[in-house]
């Protein structure tokens, strides 16, 4: 069974998934970051690739990535770092990146390479979903990994349906229509946004994402959903310390208050 899947038969409510770009802050700190995060009991890690025009992103993200990318880091790179990674990882890993070098890499060698890799899911936040449906979920089918959908407070109901009928493993809940970014709660808006969704009785369990930095946000989606995905708060933290256990303490520290 694929891993992401699995951990949602295990647990169905308060999970943590992390998010960092690959190369950030270093080019060979991938790994052992992820490592890191097993040790910590994180719950499923998402990797950024790094992209030059990363739409959905913030400040803090768009700085990594920048900073990877000036590393050397490629999407080849990423997929010889991570060869062996299941030797001694075994949460869930799921890539998080940008049509352009998936494109470009070519989507039967992309899905290729993350089923070699150990990869369980991917999420590409600007495919068209008619693209997904006729060209790259044929191809990830084959290989077991997901692709995971986006959904945000200005998507329909129905649109919402035909993801939650056409895809697999979580639906990934953005907070807010804004770009990436820590925020200090949650507003009334957002939250009506929370209810309308749990009132659909969707049948994929969703991740909350965007904004969440402090105990507030995180019980917010945590509650909301079946849990949360932290990533420029963390990506923030990996900048200022360079050593992804102290970024790791710092973070679990600030989600208590």
């Amino acid at each position: 069974m694929n891993r992401i899947n699995q951990i949602f038969q295990q647990r169905s409510h308060g999970l943590l998934s992390l998010y960092f770009c690959a190369g950030h802050p270093t080019l060979e700190s991938t790994v052992p970051i992820i490592k890191a995060m097993e040790r910590r009991g994180i719950d499923f890690i998402e990797v950024g690739i790094p992209f030059s025009d990363p739409m959905a992103d913030g400040p803090v993200i768009q700085d990594a990535a920048t900073k990877a990318l000036r590393n050397g880091m490629s999407l080849r790179t990423l997929f010889d770092q991570l060869y062996d990674i299941r030797r001694e990882v075994s949460l869930p890993l799921i890539l998080m990146g940008y049509m352009n070098p998936i494109y470009r890499y070519g989507y039967e060698a992309f899905f290729e390479r993350c089923a070699q890799t150990g990869i369980d899911g991917v999420i590409i936040p600007d495919l068209p979903f008619r693209d997904y449906l006729d060209e790259v979920k044929p191809v990830a089918d084959r290989h077991d990994v997901r692709v995971i959908m986006l959904i945000t407070p200005e998507t329909s109901e129905e649109r919402i349906h035909f993801i939650d009928d056409h895809t697999d493993g979580f639906i990934y809940m953005v907070s807010s229509a804004a770009i990436t970014g820590a925020q200090k709660e949650f507003n009334e808006a957002k939250q009506a946004y929370f209810n309308r969704v749990n009132q659909m009785q969707l049948k994929h369990p969703r991740m909350i994402g965007f904004g969440i930095s402090n105990r507030q946000t995180l019980q917010a989606a945590q509650s909301n959903a079946a849990g949360a995905i932290i990533g420029s708060k963390f990506v923030q933290l990996l900048d200022e310390t360079h050593d992804p256990e102290k970024a790791l303490d710092l973070l679990m520290d600030a989600l208590k208050h």
